[in-house]
């Protein structure tokens, strides 16, 4: 049954290594409250209560939005195999970009993804655990290449363009900071 701790064990750290998709819930003081699936290789645990992810250039930015505006942020994973489990994370967030010298450094703990648009920092304060008994069980087939080969084949100044047309403002009508 469900848990409340106040860091990230060794056991929930390695859960965390092994899942294929989180979720990531934000929400401005007005607006909509955004949920985002996010996938591929882009998470990390640096520490107890401190975890980075790496954002990919998608085709909204409301994370990024919200943040500026809010900076509460919740995560949450979900086991789809074996040991039924709900993994959820809650803090505080702040946001890198290209421009930002923590962008770099964090940067070098990911593979190379073109089209790398922003870190997140959290720092955690709550992690809670849940039984997942409702959650159904799913197999992980593959990654999807689809956002890696649109990245691939975008110069930086298509890119650039993207982000101003698609990123630079939530469906609210929020800025991102995207553009500096």
């Amino acid at each position: 049954m469900g848990k409340r701790l106040d860091k990230i064990s060794e056991e929930l750290k390695e859960f965390i290594t092994n899942q294929k998709i989180f979720f990531v819930g934000t929400a401005a003081a007005e607006g909509r409250v955004n949920v985002s699936p996010k996938g591929i290789d882009t998470f990390r645990v640096l520490g107890e209560n401190k975890i980075v992810w790496l954002n990919l250039t998608g085709s909204g930015n409301e994370t990024a939005a919200h943040l500026l505006r809010n900076n509460r942020m919740t995560i949450m994973f979900c086991s789809f195999e074996e040991k039924p489990i709900i993994l959820r994370l809650y803090g505080t967030a702040k946001i890198f970009h290209a421009r930002d010298t923590e962008f770099d450094e964090y940067l070098k703990l990911f593979p190379k993804v073109t089209g790398s648009r922003q870190i997140i920092e959290m720092n955690v304060d709550l992690v809670q655990t849940s039984c997942g008994f409702a959650v159904p069980f799913m197999d992980f087939k593959a990654e999807r290449t689809t956002l890696n080969s649109w990245s691939e084949k975008q110069d930086e100044d298509r890119l650039t363009d993207y982000r101003k047309e698609k990123n630079s403002q939530s469906i609210d009508g929020f800025e991102t900071g995207i553009l500096g």
